[in-house]
């Protein structure tokens, strides 16, 4: 549900006040459904147990002469909601999650609230972990091959994660050079500015009326 959270938290925070249309439309865009397995129906859940959880804070919308009369719920991150948000992006930031890549992804996806420099730390910090699990996988990777007990071909699931792990390691480097360089904006600099959706300010884009 952690990833679920920062990024129905993250897409709220984006455009609020947001209806839940506008958020899963967002989400959807990002394609979440392939890498963090998260579908329209979770994302109407996940608002609405969100706000339960006292992290979103909802309103009814006035009605705008529809025919059933109703308005649209929108949500807003109250402040522990806030909070919650930026403790889910540094985790993902800084925090390996080896075996989940959903989490790198989700915290790419909100590094812009960070400083360049805590983005930067947390890279450098992810290279200390990634380098420290490579050096405990060969001995693991030893382990295995010298135990007659374990079926000689599940080295391989040492092998291939070490493998994914040095494919990261090409990524840092790359991706701390475009950081290093200037390249996106991130907390307190030029460019962080309210974001749009097909050149409308958040909150005046219409969309359909929704449950969630």
């Amino acid at each position: 549900m952690s990833t679920t959270r920062l990024l129905v938290l993250g897409a709220v925070r984006i455009f609020e006040p947001a209806h839940g249309y506008l958020v899963r439309r967002e989400l959807a865009s990002w394609q979440v459904d392939s890498w963090a397995r998260l579908n329209p129906g979770s994302i109407y859940n996940a608002l609405r147990t969100l706000t339960n959880d006292g992290l979103l804070e909802q309103a009814v919308e006035p009605p705008t002469g529809t025919s059933s009369g109703a308005g649209r719920r929108q949500y807003r991150l109250t402040a522990d909601g806030e909070a919650e948000f930026h403790r889910l992006t540094r985790d993902a930031l800084w925090q390996l999650h080896p075996y989940e890549p959903d989490w790198l992804l989700a915290g790419l996806s909100f590094w812009w609230v960070l400083t360049r420099q805590e983005v930067l730390d947390a890279l450098s910090a992810r290279r200390s972990q990634i380098e420290a699990r490579i050096k405990g996988l060969g001995y693991a990777t030893a382990d295995v091959r010298a135990d007659r007990a374990t079926p000689e071909h599940v080295v391989e699931h040492f092998l291939v994660h070490e493998h994914q792990l040095r494919g990261e390691l090409t990524w840092l480097d790359e991706v701390q050079a475009r950081v290093r360089a200037g390249e996106y904006a991130f907390a307190g600099e030029a460019g962080v500015a309210t974001m749009t959706v097909d050149g409308l300010e958040p909150g005046t884009r219409s969309a359909p009326s929704d449950d969630a």
